[in-house]
Order: C-alpha cells, then structure tokens, then sequence
C-alpha cells in the first residue's frame, strides 16, 4: 500500500506548473532549524515585509494529514507521531501543488519561503530530481539554536498549539532526526557557500533584524 501511494504521489506532476515556469521561475529560499528554532515565527515576518509566500512543509503535512478523504492522512499521521520524516514523494507532490497554486493565482507571487524542507538526503534527491530546472534555490536561511533552548520552546508553545509533537517524547526523536539527517544538508549546502547563518536563540526581533540585513543584501 505504502508503494502505491507514492507511486500516485509521485505520478502527479501538475501541468499548471510547467506552464507557468516557462514564464516564471520561482525563486526559494530553503529555512531549516532545529524544531523550536522559531523558523515560522520569522518566516511570518519576513512574508510581511517581503513580497515572499511561506511555505511549511510541516503544516502543509498536518493540513494533509486531517483532509478529510486524504489518501495519505494516516501514513502521514504515523511518520510524525514517531518523529520520522514522511516520505519524499508525499512532501514534494505537496509543495508543488502549493506553488502552482500560488503563481496561477498571483503572477507576483514567484518567490517561496519552504520552511523545513529538505530535511534529509532523500529529501534533497527528491527536490534535485523533480525540480531541476523547475526552481531557483537562491540560498539556504540557517537558524542556529541549542537543543535546550529549543525543547524549552517546543514545551512552551505545546501548551497552546494543539500539536501532538510538542511533547518531550516526541521531541526528542525529532532533535535526533534533525541533528543526524538535515544538518548534514545544511552542511552540503555551506562547501557551496549557499547558507545563510542566523543566531536563533536571541529574541524575535532580534533576529528578524539579521534576517532582514540578509534578505536586503541578497536582493
């Protein structure tokens, strides 16, 4: 069953995309953190001051997941109460979809904030098999937090969220992934000086204030 749902997944390359890429090449700005590192927090900033769409391949998973009628709700539902990462095919068929609906909708509208994605290197193979071509990695926004500071704020936003994640347990399967399987992509990124490198563990303005110094020398 497993197969065929990625098969389906896979199979899907919506048309839409293709032609609006002949136009336009949207341009991506990959955000990657440890979980707690406060990457939505300022990729909402960034969207306000920026002409940027925020894509969360986490959210567009837990939207997915409860759809009802989703094909892939309860795999999905299963990889992130254990902490795994979802299978490749599943998140790329979701962000495509995302940004095809972007562009059809608002011509302006080329330039992707994709907040934790890729997270490994099958994610990474995945994105350079299906997207070559299709989009521009402008560069890779780093924020770089300790593990402690994250927990901390995974607990605390866990006591409002309603996610079924921000629990120690969960946690800290999620700091293990993170540290064994997408800090080595940001580390491939760095031998190709496309990291951006920003100290996450400051308060939000803080941060936005070298997020934005960032974003204004990259223009």
């Amino acid at each position: 069953m497993l197969g065929h749902l990625l098969g389906n997944a896979s199979q899907r390359v919506p048309s839409l995309l293709k032609r609006v890429s002949l136009i336009m090449k949207p341009k991506v700005i990959f955000v990657l953190g440890g979980p707690g590192a406060g990457k939505g927090t300022q990729c909402s900033k960034i969207v306000e001051a920026y002409n940027y769409t925020h894509l969360s391949a986490g959210d567009l998973l837990r939207e997915e997941r409860g759809r009802a009628g989703s094909e892939y709700g309860q795999l999905i539902d299963t990889y992130i109460k254990e902490g795994k990462i979802v299978p490749v095919e599943i998140t790329i068929s979701l962000l495509r979809k995302a940004m095809e609906e972007t562009m059809t909708k608002d011509e302006t509208k080329s330039c992707f904030l994709i907040d934790g994605f890729p997270r490994n290197e099958d994610n990474l193979q995945g994105w350079n098999r299906v997207m070559d071509g299709k989009a521009d990695v402008k560069f890779v926004l780093f924020f770089d937090c300790s593990n402690e500071v994250c927990i901390n704020r995974c607990l605390e936003r866990g006591k409002s969220s309603g996610r079924t994640d921000d629990n120690r347990e969960s946690l800290q399967k999620r700091i293990q992934t993170y540290l064994q399987s997408t800090r080595p992509i940001i580390e491939q990124y760095e031998k190709h000086g496309k990291v951006r490198t920003v100290d996450a563990s400051r308060s939000v303005d803080e941060v936005f204030a070298e997020v934005k110094a960032i974003l204004d020398k990259e223009a």
